[in-house]
């Protein structure tokens, strides 16, 4: 008994914090392209925060109950409903044997993600429940959920007192309104001519459709240059870094990039902002933003203490609930 899959959307998969410390041994980390919308998820149900999710993108899918649960979803707007009827989202809903849960077309962002209290019962890999489909590893059986997959979770207490009396702030997603992304310079910044460098931080850039969880390609009118055509070693990367090929246009290195990376590296997307990049579709537009790294720490210590007192609220009337 768990949650059949009568329609598989887009795409949806199975999706924690990721596989951390690995890459050294060619391991990618994988893990929720939106962490922040991933966390808050799992806090409105009273999971763990790295407890794993099913991250939805851009289109939903349609989902029976074959027991009760409570789930919460949060992220991108998928007008969601259940049995027709349109529930909210920023908040634990109870659900029933029989209920289907129906999410469609994203209105706003690219991904949501749906938590079950007690967490979805996949096995870990490497320490990681996260799906990498390009290896087949992780999540259910290594793929994204098709038509017909019955995905189970763990059974733990319903807080059979759910209330519906309230929800998240809607302003807790305003970040997905954002087109600014701010970045630090990355390690071959000074390769790029000066002319490349200003124009990286005011050009307007088109999330290409060759986009994924591995990498977003870019599309700006100008193309970045490096000095005297410099060559670079394979170096590690991360999350969020930014490399520029040959055509000179930029690749942002996502969830499911390859441990390492042969481009120079003009700059890095700062933690706070990843989430921000994950919920561009595209054709979506952005614009780069330098910051320096003191600031990029003050602006990740801001969005700790949110998360942290978002969680001591929600604990709360969890406790009163549950």
């Amino acid at each position: 008994m768990g949650i059949k899959v009568l329609k598989s959307g887009l795409h949806s998969t199975i999706q924690d914090i990721g596989r951390i410390g690995l890459q050294a041994l060619g391991v990618g980390v994988s893990g929720a392209m939106d962490v922040y919308a991933m966390r808050m998820a799992n806090i409105l149900v009273g999971n763990n925060e790295k407890e794993a999710v099913m991250e939805i993108t851009w289109i939903g899918p349609v989902l029976e109950f074959e027991q009760d649960g409570v789930i919460s979803l949060f992220g991108a707007e998928m007008s969601p409903t259940i049995n027709r009827e349109t529930i909210q989202m920023g908040c634990p809903i109870l659900v029933r044997k029989g209920d289907v849960l129906r999410l469609g077309v994203s209105k706003k962002g690219c991904r949501c993600y749906l938590a079950i209290r007690g967490g979805f019962d996949v096995s870990s890999v490497f320490g990681s429940k996260s799906t990498y489909s390009l290896g087949e590893f992780g999540g259910f059986k290594g793929r994204a959920l098709q038509e017909g997959d019955t995905i189970y979770w763990n059974e733990v207490s319903l807080m059979k007192n759910l209330s519906s009396n309230w929800r998240l702030s809607p302003k807790l997603n305003h970040y997905q309104n954002n087109n600014v992304i701010r970045f630090v310079a990355g390690k071959q910044y000074s390769w790029f001519t000066e002319n490349s460098q200003n124009v990286f931080a005011s050009q307007l850039y088109t999330v290409t459709l060759d986009s994924n969880r591995t990498g977003y390609r870019l599309c700006g009118e100008q193309s970045l240059k490096v000095e005297n055509d410099k060559e670079l070693l394979t170096e590690g990367t991360v999350f969020g870094t930014i490399q520029i090929p040959q055509n000179g246009q930029p690749i942002v290195l996502m969830a499911d990039r390859q441990p390492t990376g042969g481009y120079p590296k003009i700059g890095e997307v700062i933690t706070v902002d990843l989430r921000v990049l994950a919920q561009k579709k595209p054709k979506d537009m952005i614009y780069f933003q330098p910051v320096s790294l003191k600031e990029a720490h003050q602006q990740l210590i801001l969005l700790e203490k949110e998360i942290k007192l978002v969680k001591k609220i929600v604990n709360q009337k969890l406790e009163v609930e549950s």
